[in-house]
């Protein structure tokens, strides 16, 4: 039996194996949160699939604080991460950071890989942008292609309406949609979420706390600073400070449990992120990065 099919089998959880075809529950990868760049991202944010929490509403939404001063946000910068399941790779993701004036574009890309892409392919494309000296986002768009869905949004913020705007287009049925919802003054996106974070203090013991918008929502997210430890990547090993993401509620509370590791030290850098959810574990691992 290859390896792909003790995987396989391994997830189904059947026994014996070798006595049944061993079929791939399609129903989990689509909605695995680290299957692909998009879900991964929102994930770690907790923002996706977590209930509203309506800004001036019964919940407290915290003040998105601005970056600490003297952090330095690279002009340019690409890391390549690995993601992988169980004993192979499913996937591959691209970020690139590129600062024009006081904002920063952030552009990434999720393809699936090997024998995933026979079975449900993804090649997904996101694009997000946010204040340098405030933190605040303008907006998150993506177009994603995951297995015979074809999906193109555009999300926006409108700080001085207090609102945001979600425009998504179904590109197999060619029907659009229009939403909008408020939000606070400033907030973050969930792709922009991760930069967003390592421009913070990270001490160990301590929490950060801001307010992410996303489809509709408005939901806190508290990155919790857990302990360093030592992580060592295919592009090297790093000392790394560990931090979980964790929202009040919804799937991630209910299901399992995210953490990002970012260098100790001044730069900040995701150089590894993993998701352990009731089905498995997916763990994205930097394989390159170039600053310049």
């Amino acid at each position: 039996m290859g390896r792909w099919q003790r995987a396989c089998c391994s997830f189904r959880g059947s026994r014996p194996c070798e006595s049944k075809p061993c079929e791939l529950p399609l129903s989990k990868l689509k909605s695995a949160p680290f299957f692909s760049v998009a879900v991964l991202l929102a994930s770690i944010a907790c923002g996706a699939q977590t209930p509203a929490l309506a800004a001036g509403g019964g919940s407290t939404i915290p003040t998105l604080q601005a970056p600490q001063p003297g952090y330095v946000v690279p002009a340019h910068q690409t890391l390549t991460y690995t993601v992988d399941w169980r004993v192979f790779t499913a996937g591959l993701a691209v970020f690139q950071l590129d600062q024009q004036g006081a904002m920063q574009k952030v552009t990434a890309t999720g393809d699936s890989v090997g024998g995933v892409t026979l079975l449900f392919p993804v090649v997904d494309r996101f694009q997000s942008t946010w204040d340098t000296k405030t933190g605040c986002s303008t907006g998150f768009s993506k177009q994603t292609q995951e297995g015979r869905r074809k999906i193109s949004s555009n999300l926006t913020f409108n700080a001085a309406q207090g609102k945001q705007t979600l425009v998504e287009r179904n590109l197999v049925k060619g029907t659009t949609k229009e939403q909008t919802a408020s939000i606070p003054a400033c907030v973050t996106d969930s792709m922009s979420a991760i930069f967003y974070a390592a421009t913070q203090p990270l001490v160990v013991g301590q929490e950060i706390r801001f307010p992410l918008a996303d489809s509709m929502r408005t939901v806190t997210v508290t990155m919790k600073v857990e302990a360093r430890e030592e992580i060592k990547t295919p592009a090297g090993v790093f000392q790394t400070i560990r931090v979980q993401p964790t929202a009040d509620e919804g799937i991630v509370k209910n299901r399992g449990r995210i953490w990002v590791w970012y260098t100790d030290d001044a730069r900040h850098i995701p150089v590894q992120m993993r998701a352990s959810l009731f089905w498995g574990t997916i763990t994205a691992h930097l394989q390159s990065y170039e600053v310049k």
